[in-house]
């Protein structure tokens, strides 16, 4: 694994910005909590989490304090292989700084899997394609139903699930006999960062399933690295950060958010008639009242008004970059992120 150079602050990006994760055993989740908060300090602020199976989270400050968390996380057993996507930023992007003990780092919801020693055959983004070209391979997307709509492998199955929750029945209710053949085939799983579909090839081979791969550094890695001209990606990547989403080269795409499901919206979809900047869209239109958009309408004039003034406002979405939000529902990355509106 090449651990990535902390990236160099610049006038217009001051702040650096480091989204992290690792499947490693953490013995005692509670006195890590106390260990990573001492480690942060008061100059680095964000949310990590931290359950028996690992770490995941994204954390903001100075340059030369997130180079010492990193090294500080890396530093602990098990940790020196952290999974790491750097960015910049040109305000602090976190109110505070928030470490949390969970039951998991990233929510799947089946206690007896180990993504730590039961994990997939990890394929490099040079060697995806070669795979999932493969007609003995079965492609499957681990990530949720709307980021599916935007972009995906070509020849990929979509499971739309809506959270990664549901991701286990699934399989068992339908993935499974996507594997029924005479001679088993292999399967490639890809989420957008790495995690989930980590964590998903553990669970596939705790149900037996023995020829599982899944893509190194997820779809963001691959987007970066493979050339265009070369890329079975067909669509945009959807990033839980202000970008809504990235092509190749990781260039912002042309999705926006609706700021009042937080889902994304692609250019048709802006031009809809329930599409209203900050208050609705065609998909929370139907379940959303009279009030409600009422509410969203004002806190989109007060976030206008603060934006005239060059202030930031509290109701604000703030960015929350990957891998952190990876798998959360739209409530819980409105929770993990601060001050979300």
């Amino acid at each position: 694994m090449t651990v990535p150079a902390v990236p160099s602050p610049s006038p217009s990006a001051p702040f650096t910005v480091a989204a992290l994760y690792r499947f490693a055993a953490v013995a005692d989740p509670a006195a890590l909590r106390l260990h990573l908060l001492d480690l942060c300090g008061d100059d680095v602020r964000g949310t990590l989490l931290v359950a028996h199976e690992g770490i995941n989270g994204t954390i903001a400050g100075p340059q030369a304090d997130i180079a010492r968390v990193i090294d500080g996380v890396r530093a602990l057993p098990g940790f020196d292989r952290l999974e790491l996507k750097y960015s910049t930023a040109s305000a602090m992007p976190f109110h505070r700084m928030k470490v949390r003990v969970k039951a998991e780092i990233v929510t799947m919801g089946q206690p007896d899997i180990d993504p730590i020693e039961g994990v997939g055959t990890y394929v490099s983004a040079q060697d995806w394609n070669a795979l999932i070209a493969d007609p003995d391979t079965v492609v499957i997307d681990t990530r949720n139903d709307y980021e599916g709509e935007i972009g995906a492998f070509e020849g990929a199955v979509q499971p739309n699930t809506r959270t990664f929750r549901e991701f286990a029945d699934w399989f068992r209710t339908e993935g499974r006999a996507l594997l029924d053949r005479p001679t088993p085939p292999k399967v490639a799983m890809y989420c957008t960062g790495g995690i989930r579909c980590e964590k998903a090839t553990a669970f596939l081979k705790a149900e037996g399933v023995r020829d599982v791969h899944h893509l190194e550094g997820g779809i963001l890695k691959y987007l970066e690295t493979v050339p265009e001209p070369e890329s079975l990606w067909r669509g945009e990547c959807f990033v839980f950060d202000e970008r809504v989403s990235v092509g190749h080269g990781l260039v912002e795409g042309e999705h926006s958010l609706c700021r009042a499901c937080r889902m994304p919206v692609s250019p048709e979809g802006r031009l809809s008639t329930r599409y209203v900047e900050g208050v609705s869209c065609d998909r929370c239109w139907d379940s959303r009242d009279v009030a409600q958009r009422e509410g969203y309408a004002e806190r989109q004039k007060q976030m206008q008004i603060a934006r005239a003034r060059g202030v930031a406002h509290v109701g604000a979405t703030l960015t929350n970059p990957l891998p952190a939000g990876e798998g959360l529902s739209a409530r819980e990355r409105s929770d993990r992120s601060g001050a979300k509106g």
